[in-house]
């Protein structure tokens, strides 16, 4: 055994500064058609949703990992409750058009809106280990029907 995996006995995963640091749960959201990594009480924009602000939102769950298991796909049991904090102005875009040697041209500025939400809460139920869904993914790639 090596000093540089003594805690992680068990584990193939060696000790690093990033293993001591202690994560909590994330999850993969879907809003408008784009996907966002979620944790509790990080503040993420968001294309336009209905409601306003201080509105609660459930949000579709695509993956979530916890305590190092994971669960993916219609197994997902995992809820993820967001709080919409507020209406933001996105970036000025401005359109320019132009038609040369016939004096047309013509410009317009658009803001795109985004609502500032923070997820209030994530509740837990993963399923699998990491470990467990690589030899999973291992076994389909390599055409193996025991799965």
């Amino acid at each position: 055994m090596t000093e540089s995996s003594f805690l992680f006995v068990d584990t193939i995963f060696p000790l690093t500064f990033a293993s001591l640091i202690l994560r909590q749960m994330i999850a993969i959201v879907r809003v408008s058609g784009q996907q966002f990594k979620v944790e509790k009480d990080q503040t993420i924009y968001v294309p336009r949703v209905e409601g306003k602000a201080g509105d609660k939102l459930d949000l579709e769950v695509l993956l979530a990992e916890a305590d190092g298991k994971v669960t993916i796909g219609s197994s997902i049991k995992t809820k993820v409750q967001a709080e919409i904090v507020d209406h933001v102005k996105g970036d000025t875009v401005i359109a320019y058009k132009q038609k040369r040697r016939k004096g047309f041209h013509n410009s317009a500025v658009e803001y795109s809106t985004h609502w500032k939400v923070r997820p209030v809460a994530i509740d837990k139920d993963p399923q699998c280990t990491i470990i467990e869904l690589h030899q999973k993914a291992v076994a389909i790639a390599c055409g193996n029907a025991e799965v």
